[in-house]
């Protein structure tokens, strides 16, 4: 089964090209362990929110920019192989500095349990991360299929992909957990919607919104006030070579 390493990361605004540089040199050796694909989004367009958001999920400071980006491999026990090897592969000593601090950066492992359309060749990412109850799984699947066959995809999502936490570390500064003030019993998910474009998903947001007119809003399997998201702009995906 397809398997995931999500990460979400602040990197000052001005290494901008620099961080591009630096993914493009990590992306040789990654492929060298396996990984198939590796995808980099910067954010354009990421809002403070009134419990938690982006910005506080990884301390990001003034001067910051918001990243969400995955790297796409076959299996866990892959993904697993890879990150052992890693550890002592020197050529991961020799990579160049990261331009950005990376004790403040969270990740993990996670497993789609949706997966539709195509997130290839898209201009615009719209990331979330948030916390559902392990009970839920199953309702919060079958809500996200839903959303996806009656509302994104009617309104030009091209993609979406909801990966279900299965190999989340706690961190000593910052976690996914933390991000979205899990609690007892809740599991971290990490997802995105692709788009054409930003006008395209923000014309799809007013629409849905109209859609939404005069009808009870349905009940959630998990608390949407701990959901984050953010609007996001590829600046590197393997599978095009940016």
């Amino acid at each position: 089964m397809t398997y995931y390493t999500g990460t979400i990361a602040a990197v000052p605004t001005d290494n901008r090209q620099k961080f591009i540089e630096h993914t493009q040199a990590a992306w040789k050796l990654f492929q060298t362990y396996g990984a198939q694909r590796m995808v980099e989004n910067w954010g354009v367009d990421v809002q403070k929110g009134k419990v938690n958001d982006l910005y506080g999920a990884v301390n990001a400071k003034d001067g910051e920019s918001i990243i969400f980006s995955w790297i796409e491999w076959p299996s866990k026990s892959a993904a697993d192989a890879a990150w052992k090897k890693m550890e002592t592969d020197p050529a991961m000593q020799q990579m160049p500095e990261m331009p950005f601090d990376g004790s403040r950066m969270i990740f993990g492992g996670f497993e789609p349990v949706l997966a539709e359309g195509t997130d290839k060749g898209v201009g615009y990412v719209q990331g979330f991360a948030l916390a559902v109850p392990e009970k839920n799984k199953a309702a919060y699947t079958d809500m996200a299929k839903n959303a996806w066959e009656t509302m994104f995809r009617p309104h030009g999502c091209t993609g979406i992909v909801e990966a279900w936490g299965t190999d989340v570390p706690h961190g000593k500064q910052t976690d996914f957990y933390r991000a979205s003030l899990a609690e007892d019993g809740e599991v971290p998910v990490f997802s995105w919607c692709a788009w054409p474009d930003k006008a395209t998903c923000e014309a799809a947001a007013k629409a849905m919104e109209a859609d939404m007119q005069g009808q009870e809003f349905p009940e959630m399997p998990f608390d949407g006030m701990r959901m984050m998201w953010g609007g996001f702009e590829p600046v590197f995906d393997s599978a095009k070579a940016v």
